[in-house]
């Protein structure tokens, strides 16, 4: 019944080993106990499909990169530690679990991206709705695609539109809409009003309903100095590298580092909303491709995010840098690592 589970998906298969794709894989009926199974391999495979379409983006060693991602290697690599995807599953399960959604509540996923969120949502209120909010055409034609093996009546409605335009495409929809529940993964993490937006959502929420936000706090990541052993680098370069890299997270002007928890906390106070927050830590596998280390070392050239290399030079002279590069590539290359990120699961409602 669910999109996800038995049937091959154009975003899936260009992830898959050349031996996999096209195969058709096993399908359970919808009664009894493999109804359950078929369940349970659905949210499985949302979860591993949305690790291998968004790899470890979200996650902050995009506050380091420059450049696209090599979609056939670092993410199938990423995805092959199984580790993203149980992390993903378990963040899905934890937001629903707080949220607790009725069967006919209204459901707004505000980064609908991949499907994790609103698939399971779909699953939860089966007598209410779920709009899903992606940000560009080509999440917005996946979902569609795979909504379209659903019956229409509990296909979410989906809207491709960005964050600061949502509430004027609500605002247009053909039938006004107040939500039970708005949630999402990352909403706020690159936005520079993170405030105002906040106050926006808050006019489209129930006055019994919900906003539970997951987002990852990019300053309390792991540092790439970390993963390199002090022994190999000169004991003034070493400190001079630490001195760069955290000058990274110090940028006053730039929305995805210069905020923390606290922050978070009041804009949804200012919302007029009553917070909880909780923290998680998580520990992922970090393979170390050559696509990787080259977008960490590409010096950019346009207006796009900074590279690592090019936040170093600012403090760094280019030999040093380059004596970095050097050191990443002898001792990390084709290495795993340990990454750490915290998570700030955040819920409001009204007082």
């Amino acid at each position: 019944m669910y999109p996800h589970a038995y049937r091959e998906h154009w975003v899936e298969q260009q992830y898959l080993p050349k031996s996999l794709q096209g195969q058709v894989f096993y399908q359970p009926s919808e009664i009894g106990k493999e109804a359950e199974i078929k369940t349970a391999v659905a949210r499985r495979r949302e979860a591993q499909l949305a690790a291998a379409v968004e790899g470890l983006e979200v996650a902050p060693t995009e506050v380091l990169t420059y450049g696209e991602t090599n979609q056939s290697t670092d993410r199938w690599l990423q995805r092959t530690l199984g580790q993203v995807g149980q992390h993903l599953a378990e963040l899905r399960d934890t937001v629903f679990h707080i949220a607790a959604p009725a069967r006919h509540h209204i459901i707004l996923d505000l980064n609908a991206a991949s499907g994790l969120l609103t698939w399971e949502a779909v699953r939860r209120v089966p007598e209410g709705s779920v709009y899903a909010c992606v940000h560009n055409q080509a999440d917005a034609q996946a979902l569609a695609q795979q909504a379209a093996t659903l019956p229409e009546l509990v296909r979410p409605i989906i809207l491709n539109t960005s964050l600061s335009e949502l509430p004027n495409c609500l605002a247009n929809l053909t039938e006004k809409v107040k939500f039970d529940r708005i949630i999402g993964r990352n909403v706020l993490m690159k936005e520079a009003e993170k405030s105002s937006l906040v106050q926006a959502l808050v006019k489209w929420l129930n006055q019994e309903g919900m906003i539970l936000l997951a987002e990852t706090v990019s300053r309390h990541s792991t540092r790439l100095y970390d993963l390199l052993n002090r022994a190999w680098v000169e004991q003034n370069l070493y400190s001079k590298l630490v001195a760069a890299e955290e000058a990274i997270y110090s940028v006053a002007s730039d929305s995805m580092v210069n905020w923390d928890v606290e922050d978070l906390r009041t804009a949804f106070e200012k919302a007029g909303l009553a917070v909880e927050i909780t923290q998680e830590r998580t520990q992922t596998g970090l393979y170390i491709t050559p696509n990787l280390l080259n977008r960490w070392f590409t010096t950019s050239q346009t207006t796009a995010r900074p590279s690592y290399a090019t936040r170093l030079a600012e403090n760094l002279k280019q030999e040093e840098v380059e004596i970095v590069k050097n050191l990443f590539h002898r001792y990390l290359l084709n290495q795993t690592v340990n990454w750490n990120n915290t998570i700030a699961i955040v819920k409001g409602n009204f007082i």
